[in-house]
C-alpha cells in the first residue's frame, strides 16, 4: 500500500469513527419493529426510569429506546435513554412497553447495576484523552461519547466510560462481540507489555519503566518501554509490580536534550558539552561544543559521571544592546542564538541588538548560545490556511502544534488548513509550533541516530520514504501507524530521523 492510499484510509477512517457517533443524535429515530425480542422485568420498582428531560417528554408515549411495544414512540434516539421516564413508566404500568434488553441496556436495582457494569472490561485510563469527562472508548454510544473515537483507545478510557455507563450516558454498541465473558479476562490484558527486545530481557527484573515496585530494576531507560515482556508481565502477575501507565513520567534522560554528534571530539569517550560536568567530562569544554557530542555525554550520563547543569554554561555572553528593531518583543532576534524561544527569521543585523530578549530566553532555557559566529537564517514557519472545515473555530485543529489551545483530537486532514486560529493562539501563548515541524529543527540537520535501535526493514511499507513506525512523528510520517509496523521500518525512518523530518516521541 502506498502513501497516497494510506493517507486516504486515514481520512476514511476520521470520517467514519467522528461520522459514526454522531450518526445517532442526528439521523432520524429507529424504527422500534426492528429491534428485538423484549426481556421480561417483574415491576417498575426495578428500572431506573431517569428523568423527563427529552424533548419528547410527557407526549403520551414512550421515546426511551430501552422499550418496545404499542405505548412506544415510532422512533427513539439513543439520546433519550432514561430521558422519557413520566411516558415510559406509564406505558409500562399499563402494559403496553417492555423492556428490550434489561442486561444491556437498563441500569436497574442496585446489585443489577453492579452485575451489569462488572461485566464490562472497561481496561485502564492509558488514553491521551482518559479522565477529561466524556468517554474515548469507541466500543461505546451516546451522550456521553466524544464526537471522535479510535480504535486505539478501546479499553484506555475507564474513569470515563465507567462513570458514562453507570449515568445511562453511554451504552454499549455492541454488547456481545465487546463485552468479554465472564471470568476469562485477566487484569493482565489490558496492558500492552511488548516484546523481550531490551538488552536486560528476562534477566529476572523488570525494565520496564512504566512499571514500579519491588520487582523492578533499580534503574530504568525510556529505550525500554515496552521491551521487557516476560520479565514485567511476570513480576505483575506476581504483585511485585503495579503498572504506572503508558504516560508514566520519563526518566531523567528524557528530558535532556543531548544533541548530535557534531563536534571535532564527539566519540572520544569523554563529554565535550560544557552543560555537564563530573569525572566524565573533558577537562576543557568550550561552549561551541553545545549539545554537540551527544553519544559521549548521554553514555557519562546514564553511568552517572556527569550531572547536567543546566541550558548553558556560559556565564558571560556579550549581549550587546537592544537596538534591533525587534527588541524587547518577546523572542530572541540575535541570529547567534537558537532555540524555541528564537525568532522564525534571524538577520545578521540584529546580531548583538537584543540583548534583553536574548538573556531571558537563556535564562528560561528556551534559547543557546552558539558562539560569536551567526547562525544561518532559516525560512518563516508556513501556517497554511484557512481551508480546514475546523478554520476559525477559535481552536487549533493543526497537528504540527500543541498545547490548551489545540482541538483534542488532531487529523493529518487539518495540516496547513487552519493558519488564522493557530496563529492567534500561538500569539496568545496557547499553543506552540512541536519541535520538528519548526524551520529551526530541520535546519540543524544532519542529525545523529547512533541511540536508536530502528529494528528492521520487513514492514509492508518499508522504502517507501515514509516512516511507518508508530514511535515516530513528524512530517516525513506516514499518516497511518501501526502498531504491526514498531520497529519495522529502518531504512525510511533513519533517514527521516537524521534528515530533521521526524523525532521520537518521547523527544518532542
Amino acid at each position: 500500500m502506498n502513501a497516497f492510499h494510506k493517507l486516504l484510509g486515514g481520512a476514511v477512517l476520521a470520517l467514519v469513527l467522528g461520522g459514526g457517533l454522531a450518526a445517532p443524535a442526528m439521523a432520524q429515530k429507529l424504527d422500534n419493529s426492528k429491534n428485538g425480542p423484549a426481556t421480561t422485568v417483574s415491576t417498575a420498582t426495578d428500572i431506573d426510569f431517569g428523568d423527563d428531560s427529552s424533548e419528547w417528554a410527557k407526549d403520551g408515549e414512550c421515546d426511551d429506546p430501552r422499550f418496545t411495544g404499542t405505548g412506544s414512540a415510532a422512533e427513539t434516539l439513543d439520546a433519550d435513554i432514561r430521558k422519557d421516564a413520566t411516558d415510559c413508566k406509564a406505558a409500562f404500568e399499563a402494559g403496553t412497553v417492555t423492556l428490550k434488553d434489561a442486561g444491556s441496556t437498563t441500569t436497574t436495582a442496585t446489585t443489577t447495576t453492579t452485575t451489569t457494569t462488572a461485566a464490562i472490561d472497561f481496561g485502564d485510563d492509558s488514553s491521551e484523552w482518559a479522565k477529561d469527562g466524556e468517554c474515548d472508548d469507541p466500543r461505546f454510544i451516546g451522550t456521553g461519547s466524544a464526537a471522535e473515537t479510535l480504535d486505539a483507545d478501546i479499553r484506555k478510557d475507564a474513569t470515563d466510560c465507567k462513570a458514562a455507563f453507570d449515568a445511562g450516558t453511554v451504552t454499549l454498541k455492541d454488547a456481545g462481540a465487546a463485552t468479554p465473558t465472564a471470568t476469562t479476562t485477566t487484569t493482565t490484558a489490558a496492558i500492552d507489555f511488548g516484546d523481550d527486545s531490551s538488552e536486560w530481557a528476562k534477566d529476572g527484573e523488570c525494565d520496564d519503566p512504566r512499571f514500579t515496585g519491588t520487582g523492578s530494576a533499580a534503574e530504568l531507560l525510556d529505550a525500554d518501554i515496552g521491551k521487557d515482556a516476560t520479565d514485567c508481565k511476570a513480576a505483575y502477575d506476581a504483585g511485585t509490580v503495579t503498572f504506572a501507565g503508558d504516560d508514566a513520567p520519563a526518566v531523567a534522560t528524557a528530558e535532556i536534550d543531548f544533541g548530535d554528534n557534531s563536534s571535532e571530539w564527539a566519540n572520544d569517550g569523554e563529554c565535550d558539552d560544557p552543560r555537564f560536568s563530573g569525572t566524565g567530562s573533558a577537562s576543557e569544554t568550550f561552549d561551541v561544543d553545545i549539545r554537540k557530542d551527544a553519544a559521549d555525554c548521554k553514555a557519562a550520563y546514564d553511568a552517572g559521571t556527569v550531572t547536567f547543569n543546566g541550558g548553558t554554561s556560559v556565564a558571560d555572553i556579550d549581549y550587546g544592546d537592544d537596538t534591533s528593531q525587534w527588541a524587547k518583543d518577546g523572542e530572541c532576534d540575535d541570529p547567534r542564538f537558537s532555540g524555541t524561544g528564537v525568532a522564525d527569521e534571524l538577520l545578521d543585523v540584529d546580531t548583538a541588538h537584543d540583548a534583553t530578549d536574548c538573556r531571558a530566553a537563556v535564562a528560561a532555557g528556551t534559547a543557546t548560545f552558539n558562539g560569536s559566529a551567526s547562525t544561518t537564517p532559516v525560512a518563516a514557519f508556513d501556517y497554511g490556511s484557512d481551508w480546514s472545515k475546523w478554520a476559525n473555530d477559535g481552536e487549533c485543529d493543526d497537528l504540527r502544534f500543541t498545547g490548551e489551545g489545540t482541538d483534542k483530537k488532531l487529523l493529518t486532514d487539518d495540516l496547513y488548513g487552519d493558519a488564522t486560529d493557530c496563529k492567534t493562539l500561538e500569539a496568545a501563548g496557547k499553543v506552540t509550533i512541536r519541535k520538528v515541524y519548526t524551520p529551526e529543527y530541520v535546519a540543524g540537520a544532519p542529525y545523529d541516530s547512533s541511540h536508536i535501535d530502528f529494528g528492521d526493514n520487513t514492514s509492508d511499507y518499508a522504502n517507501d520514504e515514509r516512516c511507518d513506525d508508530p514511535r515516530f512523528e513528524g512530517p516525513a510520517a506516514a499518516s497511518v501507524l501501526l502498531e504491526s509496523d514498531e520497529m519495522h521500518d529502518s531504512a525510511d525512518c533513519k533517514a527521516a530521523y537524521e534528515a530533521g523530518t521526524l523525532i521520537l516521541s518521547s523527544e518532542s
